[in-house]
């Protein structure tokens, strides 16, 4: 038996009293197992109040002694079960501590870093789609939550026993790329990574952020001209300009300057030498301009180069990538398919929308605009019907923040229209944002303020240098620099990853990094400290190597409370699996960790818990369950993407 069968187990014994006793089945699969109100009650159990109508002549607790009275009979040789306890209306199964140790260790120790794994009676097929970054800049704090939550939830559908495609859609054209290329090609001067010494990320992200300046400097000068001042003129004579007046009692000043905020975007694109200029190169990439689309390729290549260094670094991959520079175009033919099942009409003017009270929800939504250029949503539902058709998968998870509910509701919604196969088989996994200390800012990458994912790491790495240099101090110790910087990078990106992704997707994040490096908190460096506590006493005591009757002999003889509960620990980790790959929520995958963490050095610190000290049995039970223990920790962190130590 596994731990994964216990519940089962109970429940079937449960069940085969209550025939016994004439219960219905319809009544039997009502009554649920519970956790004992109290741990003197016993493990699991049920109450019979339920019962109350199947027999109408007894009493709960009086039905209680009945069910105990069948299921001492069925448990008299069952190892598993020491005892059937009834208090008042309550039936309760105590489990025998020898075997429950036997049989959650054994598993552990025989099933290694896949303890837990292809639990999944019916295995669908995944595709999961996460990070989606621009090319016009680095990734940054918010796509470190994206890629981090993608990859684990991938990790944890597929250890489940799913199959899992993990694909990854960068957006690599449009005019924010376009931004960036004029930038460079106006005042890079020929510079490179090679030659700045820069990622190639972050590299074009300079030229970004340039050209922004660039604008922000060129509309400053032209709020000073007669033209701005026309501008000007004419909405403060409108009604909202009049509104504006009133409410900023009468300062045109104060109202000017409301009014060039607002009117930005329509200057560049309407009146911004820097704006036509923007514009008129994306045009000529979409025409395939020879010249425009060899700048392109060449600045996209640096920024394909560093992302593929911050996902090496943050340990997350991909199976595909797909380039909105070849999808950008899909969908149209399925806005004719839309047309032709009466789903799309043509609106005035000549674009194509789809009437959203047909999905239940208010207005139209433009897939074809009037030029007959389509939309991002006609590209995603374009994307979406070609990877079913190529891929054949069950479920199709976007990971995306939660600012982009409706944008996915919408494409659900129309994709079911198109498809009614579909219905049911998409999914928003949203995510809350990543708020940053208070005098960090906030992030604004057109200012060239952003946090990005490479600074960090690297941050976290550093304040890991610092912190364990601290301690070495403390004891008097030292290490190599090869060491030191092994140790810093593990334990950092650590606490980076656990921090990140111990909170249920939809919490905002409010990242502290010295609380996520506390290594005494719930955090990974905790769980690092753990397992290298426990490589310590096996490098000091050694595991023993035992034959199946001394390893009974051994389980046998655990039983005190800190150790029961640190194997109380240790069996939730199916359930808590199985939650998470149902949620697609790795909060609840670090929620164990801890458990088991904190357990153990419960234990472990417990006066009547000297391993060292002991001999016999009950010191092999205890370095059984330790040994076990950090196998449970590696595989928890193992699904996070942290990499153990054996030495912190």
């Amino acid at each position: 038996m596994k731990i994964s069968d216990i519940e089962a187990h109970l429940d079937a014994l449960k069940n085969k009293a209550l025939e016994a006793m004439g219960v219905d089945e319809v009544v039997r699969s009502r009554i649920a197992l519970v956790d004992s109100p109290k741990k003197e009650m016993g493990d699991r159990g049920f109450p019979a109040f339920a019962l109350g109508k199947s027999f109408p002549e007894l009493k709960p607790p009086a039905i209680a002694a009945e069910v105990k009275a069948h299921l001492d009979a069925l448990v008299a040789d069952d190892p598993l079960i020491a005892e059937i306890k009834i208090t008042g209306p309550y039936v309760n199964f105590k489990f025998d501590a020898g075997e429950v140790a036997r049989l959650t260790i054994e598993q552990l120790l025989a099933e290694g870093d896949a303890f837990g794994a292809g639990f999944i009676a019916d295995p669908e097929h995944y595709m999961i789609e996460y990070s989606a970054p621009n090319t016009n800049k680095p990734q940054h704090l918010g796509h470190v939550r994206n890629d981090l939550l993608g990859a684990t939830v991938a990790k944890i559908l597929d250890f489940a026993g799913h199959k899992v495609t993990r694909v990854n859609l960068i957006n690599d054209r449009g005019i924010h790329i376009c931004k960036s290329m004029l930038a460079y090609q106006r005042f890079g001067e020929g510079e490179t990574p090679e030659s700045a010494g820069i990622k190639g990320d972050h590299l074009v992200g300079k030229y970004y952020v340039v050209f922004n300046t660039k604008f922000m400097a060129e509309y400053a000068e032209w709020q000073g001209t007669p033209a701005a001042a026309a501008h000007v003129e004419k909405f403060l004579a409108s009604k909202g300009g009049q509104k504006a007046l009133e409410k900023n009692g009468g300062d045109h000043d104060a109202v000017s300057r409301i009014f060039f905020k607002k009117y930005q975007d329509k200057y560049f694109n309407n009146e911004s030498e820097l704006g036509q200029a923007t514009k008129a190169m994306l045009v000529a990439w979409e025409e395939g301009d020879e010249d425009v689309r060899a700048l392109w390729s060449t600045m996209n290549q640096w920024v394909f180069d560093g992302f593929d260094e911050t996902y090496a670094r943050l340990g997350v991959g991909f199976d595909r990538v797909y380039y909105e520079s070849n999808t950008y175009l899909l969908g149209k033919d399925l806005v004719q398919q839309g047309m032709d099942k009466g789903v799309f009409r043509e609106v005035e003017g000549g674009a194509v929308a789809c009437d959203l009270t047909q999905i239940k929800m208010k207005g139209d939504k433009i897939l074809l605009r009037s030029d007959g250029t389509s939309v991002y949503m006609t590209q995603d539902l374009g994307t979406a019907m070609q990877r079913f058709a190529e891929e054949n998968m069950d479920q199709m998870i976007y990971v995306v923040g939660d600012e982009q509910r409706h944008h996915f509701k919408v494409l659900f919604g129309v994709l079911g229209l198109l498809d009614p196969e579909l219905e049911g088989r998409l999914k928003h996994l949203s995510y809350g944002m990543v708020e940053l200390p208070r005098g960090m800012g906030r992030m604004k990458s057109r200012e060239g303020t952003v946090v990005d994912a490479d600074d960090l790491m690297a941050s976290m790495v550093e304040l890991a240098n610092e912190e364990i240099k601290k301690r070495l101090e403390t004891k008097g110790e030292t290490l190599s620099g090869e060491e030191l910087t092994k140790r810093s990078e593990a334990i950092g990106m650590a606490a980076l990853k656990f921090f990140i992704l111990d909170f249920n997707p939809t919490t905002t994040v409010h990242f502290d990094p010295t609380k996520a490096l506390d290594f005494a908190g719930r955090t990974g460096p905790y769980g690092l400290y753990t397992y290298a506590r426990i490589q310590s006493i096996g490098r000091e005591v050694g595991f023993p190597e035992l034959d199946a009757e001394q390893r009974a002999a051994a389980c046998a003889a655990l039983g005190t409370e800190p150790e029961l509960e640190l194997l109380s620990s240790l069996r939730s980790w199916p359930h808590s699996l199985h939650v998470a790959a149902r949620d697609l929520d790795p909060s609840k995958v670090t929620e164990f960790m801890h458990s088991v963490c904190k357990n153990y050095n419960k234990m472990y610190n417990h006066k009547d818990h000297r391993i060292k000290q002991m001999e016999g049995p009950r010191r092999d039970g205890l370095l059984l369950l330790t040994q076990a223990s950090a196998n449970a920790i590696a595989t928890a962190l193992g699904l996070l993407g942290v990499d153990t130590i054996d030495q912190m």
